[in-house]
Parts: structure tokens; C-alpha cells; sequence
């Protein structure tokens, strides 16, 4: 299986600004761990791709 990029610019952004929150409310503990799942949200955006997105066959990006 080969990484394929499946994430928009605007995609990507939405996800690390929302990973990122989840995980500072996370650490001054407004909210549960739980939170630390923005882990994930800001792992995809760098990889520029979404396993989720690969299984149901989504694409976000238009050039890709």
C-alpha cells in the first residue's frame, strides 16, 4: 500500500488547527484524554493523507 495524497490544502489546515486545540485543551485539562486523539488529526495533516479517506474513497484534493 503506497501513501497517497488525498487531503486538500484547506483540508489539511482545518485538521492540524483542530488536532492542535484538542491537544492544548487536552493538556491544561479542560477536557479528558480524549483530547489526545488531535495527535491524530495533526499526524494526518502533515502525512497529506487519510487512511479513513483511502477505505470509503474520498478525496479532498482536486489534483490528485
Amino acid at each position: 500500500m503506497t501513501i497517497t495524497r488525498n487531503l486538500a490544502t484547506w483540508d489539511r489546515a482545518a485538521r492540524f488547527v483542530l488536532g492542535a486545540l484538542l491537544i492544548v485543551l487536552a493538556l491544561t485539562g479542560t477536557i479528558g484524554a480524549w483530547g489526545y486523539l488531535g495527535v491524530i488529526l495533526v499526524g494526518t495533516a502533515f502525512l497529506n493523507f487519510c487512511p479513513l479517506y483511502r477505505i470509503v474513497g474520498f478525496k479532498t484534493c482536486t489534483d490528485c
